[in-house]
C-alpha cells in the first residue's frame, strides 16, 4: 500500500493559485537551480564517462566523470532534503497546500521523486565498484548498477520537472513563468542524450538502413520528447527539445576530442591520442519540428492525435536519417565536424569489419517492410503514452 497521500486542506484549487502568488514566489527558487544544476552535472558526466572508457578505459571508479555525475547526485539530494525538511517543520498552510505527505514527511511531489532518484543514483557507486571487481573493468554496459544509475537520474529530471511544472501551472506572473517553461524543456532535453545511447547498437551508423534502426527509435524517443514538449505549454515544445539536444550533442563532439588521452587497457586496435566523442547527433530535430505542426493543428483527442503523430514522427525522421547516413558513410563526412573518422580504442574497425558499410539486418524487402509496420504501431502508441503524459504535467499542481 502507498504510503504517499496529499496533504489534506480545505483551499480550492483557485485558492491554492493564489495562495502560491501571494507567497512571494518572485524568482526560481533555488532549490530548483541546485537540482538543474545537479542534472546539467550527471549529463556532463555521463557523456565524458563514454568519451572516458572510449579512449582510456575503465581503470578506477575514482575517475572525474564518475566524480561529476556523483556530484550531481548530491546537489539534487541535498536541495530535495531541505525543502521537504522546511515544508515539513515550518508548518505553513500556504506551502503544505502544494504538497504530498511521504512516511510523515511534507513536500511536492516532484521533490520526493527526484530525492529517490538522487539516492539511487548515490547508491549504484559502491554497488558499480563491486560488479567491476568482481567481473572486469569494462566487461559491459548493461549491468544492474548502470541502470540502477540510469532509472535514479530519470527520476530526478522527471521530479525535478514536476516540481517546475507545478510553478508553470500556478498564478505566476507571466515573465518568470516564460522562464520556468524554458528551464523545464532544458531539464525534458538532458534525457535525450541517455535515452539516444541505450540504443547504440541499433542506432549504430552502419544500422541506419536498417528498418530495426527506426523500431528502437519509435520506441525510445516519441514519448519523452512529446511529454516534455507539450508539458512545457510552449507552442514549439519538441522543437526546442531538439534544438538543445542537437546543440549539445555537437558541443560535445567538437570540444572532447580537444582533450588528450590514451588507453590504459587493452586490447587495443586504434592509436587514440585524445578523448572519442559519442557519434553525431541524429536528427530528431526533424520529427520534433513536424510534431510541433501537427499538435497546433490537431484539436481531437490524444489517442486520435497519436494516430497522426506517432507514424509521422517516425517517417519524418526516416526522410532525413536515411540519405543523411548516406552522407555520413561518405568521406566527406570524416573530420571533425561529423566525427565518422573517430573509432574507440577496442573498436576492431578495418579488422573485423568494415565501418563504413551498411549493415542490414532484414534479409528480405518483407522483413522489413513488417519491421517498419512494428515501428509506425509502436511509435503511436509511445506518442500516445507521451501526449497523456504531458497532459497530465499541464494539470500538475502538487
Amino acid at each position: 500500500m502507498s504510503t504517499a497521500r496529499a496533504v489534506p486542506v480545505t483551499l480550492s484549487e483557485q485558492s491554492r493559485s493564489s495562495v502560491a502568488n501571494s507567497a512571494g514566489v518572485n524568482a526560481i527558487p533555488w532549490t530548483i537551480w541546485s537540482c538543474v544544476a545537479g542534472i546539467s552535472c550527471a549529463l556532463v558526466g555521463g557523456t565524458w564517462d563514454f568519451a572516458w572508457h572510449m579512449s582510456i578505459g575503465r581503470d578506477t571508479f575514482w575517475i572525474p566523470p564518475h566524480l561529476l555525475a556523483q556530484l550531481g547526485a548530491f546537489l539534487a539530494g541535498i536541495s530535495c532534503v531541505y525543502v521537504i525538511l522546511d515544508t515539513t517543520l515550518r508548518r505553513d498552510l500556504r506551502t503544505r497546500a502544494f504538497s504530498v505527505q511521504v512516511l510523515g514527511l511534507q513536500g511536492p511531489a516532484g521533490v520526493f521523486i527526484a530525492l529517490w532518484g538522487s539516492l539511487s543514483m548515490i547508491a549504484s557507486a559502491p554497488f558499480d565498484n563491486w560488479q567491476h571487481n568482481a567481473y572486469g573493468l569494462d566487461v559491459t554496459f548493461a549491468t544492474p548498477p548502470h541502470m540502477m544509475l540510469f532509472v535514479g537520474s530519470f527520476a530526478i529530471m522527471v521530479g525535478t520537472g514536476l516540481r517546475i511544472a507545478s510553478l508553470i501551472n500556478s498564478s505566476l506572473p507571466q515573465a518568470l513563468k516564460r522562464r520556468l517553461v524554458w528551464l523545464f524543456l532544458y531539464v525534458g532535453t538532458t534525457g535525450v542524450p541517455p535515452l539516444t545511447v541505450i540504443i547504440a547498437h541499433e542506432r549504430w551508423l552502419p544500422n541506419m538502413h536498417s528498418a530495426s534502426c527506426y523500431l528502437a527509435i519509435a520506441l525510445a524517443i516519441p514519448w519523452w520528447m512529446i511529454a516534455w514538449g507539450r508539458g512545457s505549454t510552449h507552442r514549439w515544445g519538441c522543437t526546442i527539445v531538439g534544438a538543445i539536444y542537437t546543440a549539445g550533442s555537437l558541443a560535445a563532439e567538437w570540444l572532447l576530442p580537444l582533450f588528450p588521452a590514451e588507453p590504459k587497457l587493452g586490447p587495443v586496435y586504434h592509436k587514440v591520442t585524445h578523448l572519442i566523442p559519442l557519434s553525431f547527433p541524429l536528427l530528431l530535430i526533424v520529427p520534433a519540428f513536424v510534431t510541433d505542426l501537427l499538435l497546433q493543428r490537431l484539436k481531437q483527442r490524444s489517442w486520435i492525435k497519436a494516430v497522426w503523430i506517432g507514424p509521422a514522427f517516425v517517417l519524418s525522421f526516416l526522410a532525413a536519417q536515411w540519405p543523411f547516413a548516406n552522407f555520413l558513410m561518405s568521406p566527406a563526412s570524416r573530420n571533425w565536424i561529423f566525427g565518422t573518422a573517430y573509432f574507440a580504442y577496442k573498436d576492431p574497425a578495418g579488422i573485423l569489419y568494415d565501418p563504413y558499410q551498411f549493415q542490414v539486418a532484414e534479409k528480405s524487402l518483407s522483413a522489413f517492410l513488417l519491421t517498419m509496420a512494428f515501428a509506425l504501431v509502436a511509435a503511436f502508441v509511445t506518442s500516445w503514452f507521451g501526449l497523456a503524459w504531458g497532459e497530465g504535467i499541464r494539470r500538475a499542481r502538487r
